[in-house]
Formats: C-alpha cells, sequence, structure tokens
C-alpha cells in the first residue's frame, strides 16, 4: 500500500501544479474536485454534489441546483507539491467562467462520463483549452455505471476532439465488479478494497495479462509515432523502457500532440490517486510555461515565472460581497507581500493589498506572502476588475485580459417597491462587477433597465442572488433574445457628400463606396472587412481611415430593428477632398452616413441566435419530444441510441428555447434532460424579423 506525506504548502516553483477540472454537466467535475481534497487530506469527509456537502459548489444556489455556477479555487498537497485547483462549471451558459479560469491555468483535466463518451459541452471546454494552449490529461469517470466502457469513451475522444488519446490504463471489472486499473507503464495492478481510501498494488491478474501486454505495446507505438527520442529508442529495443515512456507522454501533454487518458470512479473513490500520481508527472509548473507577454505603451515584455522579478497577476475573478472585496489572482511574476501597494495597469490607480489568502473555496487560510506561480485572492483593491492586470508601481505591464463573449440574452429588471430601484441598481452593479458576461444597461426608448447574460439559466441565477444576496424583491421580464442584420445583396457606387458651411472652417467629404456581403471564409467570425480601390491619391490614407472608422459607427444601428449589423464588405472606390474644409471628422461623418444610405439600399435580413440542443430522452418519448422541436423551429441533425435512451441533436433557434426545461420535464414526467451549445446565428423567419422591427 502507498501512503503520501502532505507537506507544507510553501513550495517550490516546480512543485506547483494550477490546474482546472474541465467537463460537460454531470460528468462528475465536482465530484472528482472533492475526492481530490479527500485524497489529499484537506477535507476530512468526503463531499457529495446530492447531499449538498461539497465544498466548492458552496454557494446556495449551486446546492440547490446540484450544478457548479460559479468557479471555486482551491489549494491542497500531494506528494511534495502543491495542487491550485479550480472547479470550473459545465453549463454553456457559465462559460464565461471557464474561459476566465483558463487564462491563469497551466494544465487541466478533462473529465469525461464513461457512459456518454465526449458530450457537446466537453467539445465547447475543450476548444476553449486548445485556444488557450492549456495542456491537459483526460479522466474517464463513472466506469461503475450500467453501459459504461473505457474503448467506447476514448474513440469519442479520438473522433470528436481530434487530438491522440494515449491510453494508460486498463479498468479491471466492469460495472459494478469496477474495483481497479491496471497501470500498463508499471504494468502493475491497484485494486481498490470495498470502503478502503487508497489502492493496493498487485500483480496483474492472470486474466488480464495478455491484453494489459497489448495494451502496452500499442501505448508503446503510438508515443513512438508522435516522440522522435522515443522512436530512436522504439527502433534500437523493440520496446520502451518505463522511463522513457513516462518523459515522452510528459512532452506530448506540453505541447498538446497527445492527451494522456485515466479511468476510475470518483464517487466510489477509485481512480483518485493514479490520477493525482497523474497531474504531478505530466501536466506543467509556472516553470515549465512560456513567460508571460504584456504590453508597455507600444513595446511587448516578458515576465517570467520568478518570485525575484517585478511583480505582475492578473485578476480573474472578483468577489463583491457585503464585507468587502475578493479579488483573485494568477501571480505570474515577483513576490507580493501584506501592505504592499501594487498599480492597476488598467486604470493606473493604485492599490493597497491588506491581506492575501489562500484560497479554499469558501474558507480561507492568511498567508504573508504571494509569489510567482500562485493563485491567491486578496483583501484591499476597491475598483479592479477582472481581466485586470496588478503590476509593481515601477515595472508597468498590462497582459492580456480574458476574453469576454457577448451576451446573447436580455431580460427586463425592476424592483416592485419603488423605494428599492435605487439598491437594486447597486446591486445590479455589483454583479457586472463580478461577472463580465453580464452586462447591464438603460433602454433609452421604454426607460426599463435591462439585465444581458448568456443563456436564460445565467440570468435566472442573476436575479435569485439579487433576491438572497441583497433581499429585493425584483420583478423579471420576459426574456429577449440579441438579434442581428446582414446583407444578402449590396449596392454598387453609392455617392454621399458631406458638405457643411456654417461660418468658420466647413467640413467636406466626398466617397464613393461598393457594399456587399462578406463570405464567412474571409475572416473568423465575417464580421465587417474594409478596402480602398481609391487612385491616384484622391482620398489620403487619414481620411481613408477615418472612412473606416466611419464605417464601423454605422454597423451598431441596422435598418430593420436598430440591431448591430454583421457580415459586411465596405470597399472605398473613389472620392474627393477640399484643400480647406476636408478632415478626418469629416471623413469619419461621411463614412457613417454614407454606409446607412447604403443599407437602408441593400436588400438585408434579420439574423437570430441559434443553439445545438442535445436531448436526452426514453424511447418511449422520443416521438413527442421531436414533435416538440418541429413546433419551436427545430431542425433534427441525428438521433441515436444509447441503452434504454434516446439521444436526439437539433438546431434551435435560442428564442424558442425559453421554458423548455419546464416542458420537456412535462413530456417525459421528469426523465428527459438536455443541453445546448451555442453554434452562432441564422436567419430569421419573416414573422420574426417583422415582430423584432
Amino acid at each position: 500500500m502507498r501512503t503520501h506525506q502532505h507537506r507544507s504548502l510553501d513550495a517550490a516553483l516546480d512543485t506547483v501544479r494550477n490546474l482546472g477540472i474541465l467537463a460537460h454537466v454531470d460528468a462528475g467535475k465536482t465530484t472528482v474536485t472533492e475526492r481530490i481534497l479527500y485524497t489529499t487530506g484537506t477535507t476530512h469527509k468526503r463531499g457529495e454534489v446530492h447531499d449538498g456537502t461539497t465544498i466548492t459548489d458552496f454557494d446556495s444556489q449551486e446546492r440547490d441546483r446540484g450544478i457548479t455556477i460559479f468557479a471555486a479555487a482551491v489549494s491542497c498537497s500531494w506528494d511534495g507539491h502543491r495542487i491550485n485547483l479550480i472547479d470550473t462549471p459545465g453549463h454553456v451558459d457559465f462559460a464565461d467562467e471557464v474561459e476566465r479560469s483558463l487564462r491563469v491555468l497551466d494544465g487541466a483535466i478533462a473529465v469525461f462520463d464513461a457512459v456518454a463518451g465526449v458530450e457537446p459541452q466537453s467539445e465547447s471546454v475543450w476548444h476553449q483549452a486548445d485556444r488557450h494552449s492549456v495542456p491537459r490529461i483526460a479522466f474517464v469517470n463513472k466506469l461503475d455505471r450500467a453501459g459504461a466502457d473505457l474503448d467506447t469513451a476514448v474513440a469519442s475522444i479520438r473522433d470528436r476532439l481530434h487530438t491522440v488519446p494515449l491510453v494508460v490504463q486498463l479498468p479491471i471489472g466492469s460495472e459494478d465488479a469496477f474495483r481497479g486499473v491496471v497501470d500498463l507503464l508499471r504494468m502493475r495492478a491497484l485494486v481498490w478494497a470495498d470502503g478502503a481510501d487508497t489502492y493496493e498494488e498487485c500483480a496483474v491478474p492472470a486474466e488480464l495479462r495478455e491484453e494489459a501486454v497489448r495494451r502496452r505495446r500499442l501505448l508503446e507505438e503510438a508515443v513512438a509515432e508522435l516522440h522522435p527520442a522515443a522512436l530512436e529508442e522504439f527502433c534500437v529495443r523493440s520496446e520502451l523502457s518505463e522511463a522513457t515512456l513516462a518523459g515522452a507522454l510528459r512532452d506530448l501533454t506540453h505541447t498538446g500532440e497527445g492527451v494522456v487518458v485515466l479511468c476510475g470512479s470518483a464517487y466510489r473513490n477509485r481512480g483518485v490517486e493514479p490520477l493525482l500520481e497523474a497531474v504531478v508527472a505530466y501536466l506543467p509548473s509556472p516553470a515549465d510555461v512560456p513567460p508571460v507577454r504584456g504590453m508597455f505603451g507600444d513595446e511587448v515584455r516578458e515576465r517570467a515565472a520568478d518570485p525575484a522579478g517585478p511583480f505582475a497577476a492578473l485578476a480573474f475573478k472578483v468577489n463583491a460581497t457585503a464585507t468587502g472585496r475578493l479579488t483573485y489572482l494568477r501571480v505570474y511574476s515577483g513576490t507580493i507581500g501584506k501592505g504592499q501597494t501594487v498599480l492597476d495597469a488598467s486604470t493606473g490607480r493604485g492599490e493597497r493589498v491588506g491581506r492575501i489568502l489562500r484560497v479554499r473555496a469558501d474558507r480561507h487560510v492568511d498567508v504573508d506572502t504571494a509569489v510567482a506561480g500562485d493563485i491567491v485572492a486578496v483583501i484591499g483593491p476597491k475598483s479592479v476588475r477582472p481581466g485586470a492586470t496588478l503590476c509593481a508601481p515601477d515595472a508597468p505591464l498590462v497582459l492580456e485580459p480574458p476574453s469576454v463573449a457577448a451576451p446573447v440574452v436580455s431580460v427586463a429588471v425592476e424592483a416592485r417597491r419603488s423605494t428599492d430601484t435605487e439598491r437594486l441598481m447597486a446591486a445590479l452593479v455589483r454583479l457586472a462587477e463580478e461577472d463580465p458576461s453580464l452586462v447591464v444597461r438603460t433602454d433609452a426608448e421604454t426607460g426599463q433597465t435591462v439585465l444581458s447574460g448568456m443563456g436564460e439559466l445565467h440570468l435566472e441565477v442573476a436575479a435569485e442572488k439579487i433576491r438572497r444576496d441583497h433581499g429585493l424583491d425584483v420583478r423579471v421580464g420576459r426574456p429577449q433574445v440579441a438579434h442581428r442584420e446582414t446583407l444578402v445583396r449590396g449596392v454598387s457606387g453609392l455617392v454621399y457628400r458631406h458638405v457643411k458651411q456654417d461660418g468658420g472652417a466647413g467640413q467636406f467629404a466626398h466617397v464613393v463606396i461598393d457594399v456587399e456581403p462578406l463570405e464567412a471564409g474571409d475572416g473568423e467570425e465575417a464580421v465587417f472587412a474594409f478596402r480602398s480601390a481609391v487612385v491616384g491619391g484622391r482620398v489620403p490614407a487619414e481620411y481613408v481611415r477615418a472612412v473606416e472608422a466611419g464605417c464601423r459607427d454605422a454597423l451598431a444601428e441596422g435598418p430593420l430593428g436598430g440591431h448591430p449589423v454583421t457580415g459586411v464588405r465596405v470597399t472605398l472606390v473613389d472620392g474627393a477632398t477640399h484643400s480647406k474644409d476636408s478632415s478626418e471628422m469629416a471623413f469619419r461623418t461621411a463614412g457613417r452616413f454614407a454606409l446607412r444610405e447604403a443599407l437602408r439600399a441593400s436588400a438585408m435580413v434579420l439574423l437570430e441566435p441559434v443553439v445545438e440542443v442535445t436531448v436526452t430522452v426514453p424511447d418511449d418519448a422520443v416521438g413527442g419530444v421531436l414533435g416538440d422541436l418541429a413546433a419551436r423551429r427545430g431542425r433534427v441533425s441525428g438521433s441515436t441510441t444509447r441503452g434504454a435512451a434516446a439521444v436526439v441533436t437539433a438546431t434551435v433557434p435560442l428564442a424558442e428555447l425559453f421554458g423548455y426545461a419546464t416542458r420537456l420535464r412535462s413530456r417525459t414526467q421528469g426523465r428527459g434532460t438536455f443541453t445546448t451549445r451555442a453554434t452562432g446565428y441564422a436567419p430569421a423567419p419573416a414573422a420574426v424579423a417583422g415582430g423584432t422591427a
């Protein structure tokens, strides 16, 4: 039996691991996190999602709903290593929390359900991690469930995530009889007795020896194909040593060319220790990742993970509570101590750090300093927003903030009592401070306060947070989706002259533009493209830039209903200037009005947000569900059978999904579930366009 010492949390840089737990809803992320905390001795009782006793899902709404809503950070110690762990949400409405977490992580554990394999949101978070180049290892969870199959789950990882799975374990027993794994590196069996907290190491069972040898061979061949040093040894010896294989797996994990796959059942506490060993062995430390890059003016500067370097940290999360603000930091360089003043490079303001906390979800331990590689929370900064850079005042630097997705759903919010209006606004501002994907604005036409977010559940949670945390009785209107407008057919040679004479210096700008649809392949999002085809210097370069800026201004409101315009290519084909009256402002104005006029003369279409819906229902309810999806303007793209359940995939307009959860429950007697994944925008039918305009 192996035992592990739980050493001090003050660890050297190469013994730190900053990692996140990523997965689809219900794949077992929070249970994996809870078992890691239990196994590392951080907690002395296993937290359960269904009992509402988890450490990381500590918010009352998370416990009520049984899902992770807010990314929670925890620190624990394992085998001389400090592990800073972030349990991220799996629901699509909280993808922005995942984005902010991935921005500050060095590695991740992707958790997959052994029955379902790769699910829609698994793909989304995987591609988010790809964008941030975060190395991952995979953990196929729930091997004790009926219908669990490691090979099928691995095949879905290969086919749907387009990566090379490197399976390092073979399950011992299946479904209810799952009791351990064969470690294919050491060719040893790791077996958990019923109720045991750790495994017994023993010889590979005779009935699995041949299969284990075959799988070890497949692993060696897969690694040799990807790793030059491993290939060299494989060609000479026709096999790989344990040390070479482990080193190659670490290298391939860091480069992202392959993903190490482990398996187990977190709920039964089987497979968690080998997972921790894999985290230490394969995922990078802060010392292994490239220096972080930031801007100082127009100059790019690098900061290595050096505790002796200038201080630089990124604020990735803010909790604005009634008793004060907690600002979560990833320290990239330098050291910070209690009482120090740092610079918020985003605003140019100085901020004093009163306390530094090692985080364990909603519980904290005071520490005196934080160094490069740490993830900590600080108390003191008054106005730091998520995405801000905190740095040494004498070494300013601005790190790239996490990207914030544009909201897709809006609701009108008002206090039931007019006397609570000011308190409601203060609560909404605090919410938007914590979560940049929530946007608060006042509608210019109706005067209503509008809250916009990433989905119906996102806004439900925000409204409930106002009720619970601030004691406010609020009324929430029917959700409205964010439409876009785009071009179907443009116009050529549109002439616009901007002439203004009202005494003193006048304004003169003459432009001729072509407007046409922008093909999706022309840019990642195909929003707007501008080019100049003016010859002979008839419009100077600075005025061309002003025309482009004016066109961008015009995209804010389209002619159909005042929605943002997307998918437009503008070509400036001609123009004229005046020796005295032409200016950048005049040409910007001309560009704005010219494009507005061109859009009114063009054929336009309204776009509405659409999502991919995956509905899992009993076989006997499929007909009703398909009919309901059709009534919601859904287009079914696939249907498969998984045991006694059917899985239907369809593309549905987001506006048609409001209230769908209740409808699905009633159609399936509570046995149906669904998940969504945003897929972009699609043309809305005339009835919708007419109602919105």
